[in-house]
């Protein structure tokens, strides 16, 4: 079975890992921060605090957003169940703004709209989790235009997105129209530590209540001690109620190695997108928009004659592992219980109704992709 996604692991990776079993360290060492540094390296980001999963550095941006109990957060619902659980951790609630059907991304339009009606019921959301479906970026300056005078802060949930560019040309992580970013380094995405993520952004502030919060809330700063406390060198105190999400120096190994390989990845996922869009330009389907500074974690299309269920598993059979991203948020068990209704979101009903995901990732070799072209061929003409 050709799988959709996949992980690139190479010996430097492997050394990387083995280096770090042979230290004294395997956590709260020095891999850590080195990882850290990259990545705002990378990016541009001033900080950057490595956690064990992309959904606690959402948890971790919206508690630093100060979403609690009232709140509201709004984000896509095309997207993993995390972009909304995380309001949901906080005491909050969440809501949806529909998608565009070109983008696949959040609807500037559909936002523009739902912020009028919410300013109207003083119903303002805290907070807004974007979502950069595929690994393309949301048009972070105009949802910064339209959002900024109602000081609502901006998350991007960047887990497809490492390695991807805006618009203007900015490395998405970097912040320019947002207060924090969050990736995902699961084995699928741009990059991977097995299991991890990261929060990035330019306010120390907000980098300091993350660290805080990633580490139970306590910490051994000094300045944070009375007189008398600073005399105990032994002395720690937990200042909030945090939690255990830090990231160990066995991932954040394997991240630094990887992190290396970041451009040649996605480079390797735009090519591949890149012959798709060539080879699959015939075919009773409708093609992702091709966008050159994508990061390509996923390629989607749309078929628009045939029956998806019939055609997935039609290929699955043929060994092609086509998948669909995603199942709209609202449509899960819990989520239903919570009242959302679909008819409120047309356009994600529609992709959703006709999305397949096609293998792409970087070991996907030529004669694999080939593969696939031609089964798809043989399925639908």
């Amino acid at each position: 079975m050709i799988p959709y996604g996949k992980h690139t692991i190479d010996d430097d990776d492997v050394a990387a890992v083995t280096n770090v079993l042979k230290n004294a360290f395997l956590t709260q060492g020095r891999q850590v921060p080195v990882f850290e540094k990259a990545l705002c390296d990378f990016t541009g980001a001033k900080h950057a605090v490595a956690v064990n999963s992309g959904t606690s550095g959402l948890h971790l941006a919206c508690i630093a957003a100060g979403v609690s109990k009232g709140d509201i957060v709004w984000t896509s619902p095309n997207s993993f169940a995390a972009s909304a659980n995380c309001a949901l951790y906080c005491g909050g609630s969440v809501d949806f703004v529909d998608i565009d059907p070109l983008t696949r991304n959040l609807s500037v339009d559909a936002l523009t709209r739902k912020l009028q009606e919410a300013e109207r019921l003083e119903r303002l959301p805290k907070a807004l989790v974007l979502v950069h479906f595929s690994g393309s970026s949301c048009d972070m300056k105009a949802i910064s235009q339209l959002t900024g005078h109602y000081g609502i802060t901006l998350i991007e949930d960047a887990a497809h997105a490492l390695g991807a560019k805006d618009a203007a040309g900015n490395w998405v992580g970097g912040c320019q129209f947002s207060d924090m970013m969050v990736t995902s380094f699961h084995p699928v995405k741009s990059i991977t530590t097995a299991e991890g993520g990261a929060v990035l952004t330019n306010d120390k502030s907000l980098a300091d209540n993350i660290r805080l919060h990633a580490s139970h809330g306590i910490t051994k700063q000094p300045e944070q001690f009375s007189e008398s406390e600073r005399q105990q060198p032994w002395f720690y105190a937990q200042q909030s109620l945090g939690l255990n999400y830090r990231l160990s120096d066995l991932h954040a190994a394997l991240g630094i190695s990887q992190l290396k390989k970041l451009h040649n990845f996605v480079e390797a996922r735009r090519e591949k997108a890149r012959i798709y869009q060539d080879a699959l330009a015939s075919l009773p389907v409708k093609l992702p928009l091709f966008d050159a500074n994508s990061a390509w974690h996923l390629y989607v299309i749309e078929l628009t004659e045939h029956d998806r269920t019939a055609v997935f598993n039609l290929l699955r059979s043929k060994g092609v592992g086509v998948n669909v991203h995603y199942i709209p948020i609202y449509h899960h068990s819990y989520y239903k219980k919570l009242g959302f209704s679909s008819s409120d979101y047309p356009c994600c009903e529609k992709y959703y109704a006709n999305a397949l995901t096609l293998p792409l990732y970087p070991a996907l070799t030529a004669d694999m992709q080939v593969e696939v072209i031609n089964i798809l061929h043989e399925v639908l003409s």
